[in-house]
């Protein structure tokens, strides 16, 4: 039954493909007979490679025979957000200026994960140009939330996030500068994941058209969205660059460490009472696996002051947002997720307060399921380190997610 694998995680499918006891054709087959349930409802996609999905499928199955392993990533369909190039394959960032572009070279990353074996099954809606987070505003016609079709899946890696919470692929290569991908996994129920400035390559966005100005290249981060923090980890070990401060980390292997963390609860936030409930029970979740917390303020700032500070600002904050935490917690959005029709004339109609200040300075964030509004909607922890401590927030959010039964749930069967 291809059902049996919409919701598997990387790791579970990794053991089966490698062990051969199903076939990478097989889960492609999965993915796009998904897909063509769902996409006419949820529109997570802007090109499907169908055809060139399987033809990979089959090479994969072919090489995995003949003992050629690659690694975690061999054979798994993952999805890319149409901000990265994709050599031969229309590139457009969603937009109608760029939407017969086609690139000869693929981005860094989509480099890397292709190395890796992974089947890059499509190329995923987003809000036009990143430039909201909504995911309503896109030449291709706007994304729904597969939770709740007439709610908004945030953004702008709207399709990302909606795709891999229905069971489309099983994790996207994203960007987020303000929240742009942990906003819209908070949005579905997903993991949203953005690495200290420079872990992972941003270089292949739109390579060689007009460079956005100095600001978003400051703020932007590549990103990652999963289902699981474990099949974050895996798709980092393949994305992280070998030379930043991470060096050859093994991220997935960090996940079983038994670090004692000092914690930070966020103390100076705004939310809806919703999110408030859902947040003080996630705090006490954790509290429970044995952390030392105390109250801390996040290191918010003015975003609107610009960037002519950034870098001192960067080498600074360990010494004064972290000096006495290891962590700190904070919901990932102000409010539950808004309807579109109340989303519909405001493109920032989901506010990044929450989220801005990680892309400002650099740190590493992760957005991980922490609980469900009155309507059903999905709300989202998030959980900040400092720079290059990457693995530690990795290792927190996964123990987090363990110690729920939020993962085990999605808005599709």
């Amino acid at each position: 039954m291809l059902e049996s694998y919409y919701y598997s995680s990387i790791n579970e499918l990794t053991k089966l493909i490698r062990a051969k006891k199903v076939s990478p054709v097989e889960i492609v087959h999965a993915c796009l007979k998904r897909i063509k349930e769902l996409e006419p409802k949820l529109n997570a996609f802007i090109t499907v490679l169908a055809d060139q999905a399987l033809e990979q499928a089959k090479d994969t199955k072919a090489e995995i025979q003949a003992g050629k392993w690659r690694g975690s990533l061999h054979g798994i369909p993952v999805g890319i957000k149409d901000f990265y190039d994709t050599a031969g394959i229309k590139t457009s960032a969603a937009s109608e200026y760029y939407k017969d572009r086609v690139p000869a070279k693929d981005a860094v990353g989509v480099a890397k994960l292709k190395e890796a074996g992974a089947i890059i099954i499509g190329k995923m809606n987003m809000h036009q140009l990143g430039m909201g987070t909504t995911g309503l505003d896109s030449y291709f016609g706007p994304i729904h939330n597969p939770w709740d079709a007439e709610y908004i899946p945030g953004g702008s890696s709207a399709g990302s996030a909606a795709a891999v919470a229905s069971g489309m692929c099983y994790a996207t290569f994203d960007t987020d500068a303000i929240g742009s991908c942990r906003l819209p996994a908070a949005c579905c129920g997903v993991v949203g994941f953005k690495g200290t400035y420079g872990l992972i390559s941003p270089k292949g966005i739109l390579e060689g058209e007009e460079a956005p100005d100095e600001m978003v290249l400051w703020l932007s981060h590549s990103a990652i969205t999963t289902r699981s923090v474990e099949d974050t980890a895996l798709l980092l070990d393949v994305l992280a660059e070998q030379n930043t401060q991470a060096k050859a980390a093994d991220f997935f292997g960090g996940l079983a460490k038994d670090k004692k963390l000092r914690i930070g609860v966020a103390n100076n936030f705004r939310v809806d009472q919703e999110v408030w409930a859902a947040f003080e029970k996630a705090v006490e979740t954790i509290r429970g696996l044995g952390y030392t917390m105390s109250s801390v303020a996040a290191p918010f700032g003015d975003p609107t002051g610009g960037i002519s500070n950034i870098e001192a600002d960067r080498k600074a904050v360990s010494g004064h947002a972290f000096k006495d935490i290891d962590v700190l917690l904070l919901p990932t959005t102000p409010t539950t997720v808004p309807t579109i029709k109340d989303a519909v004339t405001n493109q920032q109609a989901l506010s990044p307060e929450n989220t801005v200040f990680a892309n400002y300075y650099g740190l590493p964030a992760i957005s991980v399921l922490c609980g469900f509004d009155k309507h059903g909607l999905p709300l989202g922890l998030q959980i900040v380190g400092k720079p290059w401590d990457d693995g530690v927030v990795l290792q927190l959010a996964h123990q987090y997610q363990i110690s729920t039964e939020y993962g085990k749930k999605h808005p599709i069967r």
